[in-house]
Order: C-alpha cells, then structure tokens, then sequence
C-alpha cells in the first residue's frame, strides 16, 4: 500500500498565531416554520482541529455550509478569517479549502494533470506568507498517491479516491479546512495515514473544521469537540472535559485474590492510593476510566432529549462497589 508522507515544510506558512479564524455568535437558520439553528456560538483558531459532532438533522451541514459562504443565514454574526461569509470574494474563497463527503467528476482524468489544473486557480492569490498552490508532486506525495499519479481517477480504488478528495481540498493550501466526514470509506491503514495528514495540516497551522459521526475518529484528531443538539451547541471542549462534564466520576477496575472489583469515585487517586495502602501486591489488572466520548455524547444528546441540562445527571456507576 502506498505510503503518506509527512507535510513537507514550504517556510512559506504564516507564522504562529493565536488569532481567531472564525467567530459565530447566536447564528439561527429558519427553513419556513422550522427553526434549525437557535443560537449557535463558537470560535475556532489559527491551528486548531475542531471537530463538530451532533444527531442526524441537529444542523451540522447546515452551519458548515454558512461558513462556507454557500448559505445565507437567517440572523447572527459570522466571521470566518476577518470576513462576513456572506460577503467573501474570491480572494477570501482562495484561502479556504473544502472536502465534500463524495463527489464523482473528472473521471477522465490523470491524477497529477487534474490537481495541476485546479493547482492553478490558485496562483494568483499568493502572498509573502503563503504560497498557493501546492507544488504537484509534493501535494501526491504528502496524500500518498505518487504511485498513481499518472492514472485516470475514474481506475483508483475507493480509498485512493477519497485521498485525491482531500488533495484537490488542499490543493489551493488553505488557512481554514473544511471536511465532511473524510476518512468515509477509507480502511483501517489508509483511515490512520489521513488522520496523519490532517495532524500534519493543523502543524502548519491551519485550521481544520470536521464533521463526522466516527467518535473513536473524533476523540483521536480534535483539540476541541463540539456537540450540537437542539439548535445550539451544547458542549466545547476537549474529549477529557467533556467527559468531566459529562460525568465528575471515575470507574475503578482491580483484581483481587482472583476476583474482580468495581467502584465508582470522584476522587480515583485517592481511592487507588487507600486501596493499595489496605491490601498492596495482592491488588492486580488495576485500570481507571473515565467516560469515552462515545458515553459523553451519548449522555448528553439523551439528557437534552429528556429535557434536561447536559451534565446535570450523574453517570450511575458500574456495577455494586467494591467488596
């Protein structure tokens, strides 16, 4: 299998920064009478992986495709990289890239030939800072497809397709990176080298925005999670805060005398430390574990169909204590 190479280092990148790259405050979406978005507010910046995470129809596309500028929002403030989407022009348009969840043109075309066509869209917006596109061959080679450069890209397989996808979204080497469920349809190999990637984009500081309904995909790529539900977001932060959030306790796993233990506490350390005070090497298989993602999520989006507060709930602890 052909191999992803690391992001080569162009030392055209701006430098680091901390600024804010996009900035929502109570954006709301009316379709007729129905009111998807209620007041969304979030931010993103310079570097950040931001993972938004919600139930089918919680607006997910819909807030992308506001911050793409593809769609009119119905109230609110957006600022995606100093500018109103609904505003930007091309030289704002340049600096995004965007990887749709599937797209099927230009299957007549070789590999190297299509990303240098699109390649060149883009070379009047360089700056001193950033220059656009990506040489060719380096853009193949960082997405892993160098053995087939000179293929049609109606012949690659469905991995190597979605690859190219996100080629032709960074091929314009964008600031903000928009994707859509991108390692969609890729296997367990190539799913690992994307994420890589996307690592890599965020080293060289873009932004990179992510929608996905893969939780082990989201907890392993995100500085940030976001979960919408009900119109709003809900939750923001790291995997590990919300799952605080979610839940203030731990569960606690031991083996003793060939017996299995379980306790849920508020405080772990001290617990592990009273339990190995009171019975010390006779004390095996030891673990600590906090709510996954996937126990947060699914927490939260239950609590607020239930009509209360994500978090106000405590987690009921596994099984009876210890003994």
């Amino acid at each position: 299998m052909t191999t992803a190479h690391a992001l080569p280092g162009s030392g055209s990148s701006p430098p680091p920064e901390s600024g804010t790259v996009i900035d929502v405050r109570d954006l709301r979406m009316r379709y007729r009478s129905q009111e998807v978005l209620k007041g969304v507010d979030f931010t993103a910046r310079r570097g950040e992986v931001v993972v938004l995470l919600g139930p089918n129809g919680a607006g997910k596309t819909t807030t992308i495709e506001v911050l793409e500028g593809f769609r009119m929002r119905s109230a609110g403030d957006v600022t995606v990289l100093g500018a109103d989407p609904a505003r930007g022009d091309e030289r704002w348009r340049a600096r995004l890239g965007i990887v749709l969840q599937s797209w099927r043109d230009h299957g007549k075309w070789r590999v190297r030939e299509l990303l240098a066509h699109l390649g060149s869209y883009y070379a009047p917006y360089s700056t001193p800072l950033v220059r656009r596109p990506w040489d060719v061959d380096e853009l193949i080679a960082a997405v892993g497809l160098t053995e087939q450069a000179d293929r049609r890209v109606g012949t690659l397989s469905g991995g190597q397709r979605r690859r190219l996808d996100v080629a032709v979204g960074i091929v314009g080497r964008p600031e903000l990176l928009f994707l859509d469920e991108p390692a969609a349809g890729l296997d367990p190999e190539a799913r690992n080298e994307f994420h890589g990637l996307v690592r890599g984009l965020a080293d060289e500081n873009t932004t990179v925005l992510l929608t996905t309904h893969d939780l082990a995909e989201a907890e392993k790529l995100a500085d940030r999670i976001l979960i919408l539900a009900g119109g709003r977001i809900v939750a923001d932060g790291s995997a590990e805060e919300l799952s605080r959030q979610a839940s203030a306790e731990a569960t606690v796993r031991w083996t003793r005398d060939g017996q299995l233990f379980e306790q849920a506490t508020a405080e772990p350390t001290r617990f592990v430390r009273r339990l190995f005070e009171e019975h010390g090497e006779a004390i095996g298989g030891l673990e600590v574990r906090r709510p996954s993602l996937e126990d947060t999520y699914l927490t939260m989006v239950r609590e607020l169909e239930a009509g209360s507060a994500p978090g106000e709930r405590t987690a009921h602890a596994f099984g009876e204590g210890a003994r």
